[in-house]
């Protein structure tokens, strides 16, 4: 059985975008950690641009949804946090200049 790497799921996670604002959640700096087991279990911890967010349950199921379909994946766990509130300049260089 391959390793999944960190890098494969930050790859599979910009796949993911926020439909409110059209970046997907890698680029807006939603991602706040991510290990992987030696059995392929993953384990992320996420956060919405707000508490408030009314796609949050989508942006979850998505990401639910491919880390799942990986190759060789185990469990996969969620962690939504609020600490430390997102802001703004989270989002990356790239991606703050296609917004404008």
């Amino acid at each position: 059985m391959a390793n999944i790497t960190v890098d494969q799921i930050t790859k599979t996670l910009k796949g993911t975008v926020d439909p409110e604002i059209g970046l997907n959640i890698v680029d807006l700096g939603l991602i706040y950690g991510i290990a992987v087991s030696e059995s392929n279990d993953i384990d992320l911890k996420i956060t919405m641009t707000s508490p408030m967010c009314p796609v949050t349950s989508i942006i979850l199921a998505d990401v639910q949804l491919r880390l799942e379909h990986l190759e060789g994946v185990g469990k996969v766990n969620i962690d939504l946090v609020w600490d430390p509130a997102w802001i703004p300049e989270m989002i990356t260089e790239e991606a703050r200049i296609s917004l404008q």
